[in-house]
Order: structure tokens, then sequence, then C-alpha cells
């Protein structure tokens, strides 16, 4: 009995780690693309983790107008503010050390890919976007 006991915490605490991994994810991050300065936020979302934009350098057009998502290939979305664009959606953590299988937006070209984070260090998250056998990473900073 002691032993199925122990068995048993053994096997919560693991799941309570692998839980906790999970969450390292969530937070604020500074980044930077094709010379914008962003802060997103990721959060649970559903069944897996979504980044957000919260801030973007460049939120007005030279008219003094608010940018929008005007290359998003879905009509009903291209009036969201730059500063409220879902980049990535539906990742889910693997159990080990990367979040994965979800999609990844750019709104610069309206196209979305493959998505596969990772902490590069405790405060560099490795986004790397992938279509075939071609990708490109970039690196955010945690900052909350």
């Amino acid at each position: 009995m002691n032993r199925l006991f122990f068995l048993f915490v053994a096997f919560a605490m693991g799941l309570v780690s692998v839980f906790a991994q999970s969450d390292k994810i969530v937070g604020d991050y500074k980044c930077e693309h094709n010379g914008v300065k962003s802060k997103v936020r990721i959060f649970k979302h559903s069944d897996g983790y979504r980044a957000q934009v919260t801030w973007v350098s460049n939120l007005k057009n030279e008219d003094g107008t608010i940018r929008t998502d005007v290359k998003n290939p879905d009509a009903s979305k291209r009036n969201v503010r730059a500063d409220q664009i879902v980049l990535i959606d539906k990742v889910t953590f693997d159990g080990e050390d990367k979040w994965k299988d979800g999609k990844i937006y750019d709104p610069t070209s309206g196209k979305e890919y493959t998505v596969t984070l990772y902490f590069k260090d405790d405060k560099t998250l490795t986004v790397k976007g992938s279509i075939g056998p071609l990708f490109k990473r970039m690196y955010w900073t945690k900052v909350g």
C-alpha cells in the first residue's frame, strides 16, 4: 500500500512539473521584425497558447490614421488594429521543451507559417516559422 501511494505521489509531482514548465512561455515579450519594434503577450487560450501584439512602434500611418491588418487574407480581420493582431495561435507544449503544432502569422506579408517555440535561455524565446524545409528564426526577449 505504501509503495503504491509513493508511486502515485511521484506521478502527480511529475504532472505538476510538466504543467509548470508548459506555462513558462506565458508572459510579455519585446521583439523586432522588419525594423518594427513591438510587444507581444503570450497567454493560455482554448487548448493551447496564443501570442497577440499589445504595442507596436509604428501604430500610425503617415496621414495619422491607425494601421490595421490590411494584408490579412481573411477580409473580416483587415480592420484589426496593428497593436491587437494575433500572431501565434494554437501552439501546445510537447512535454519536453518546445511549443509547437500551431501557426504564426506575418502581418507584413499576410502569410501564415508553421511555428515552433523554445527557449534559447531563461529570457530569450526562439520563434521558428517554417514552410516545408525553409525556416526563419526570430528571438523575443521576455520582459514580464
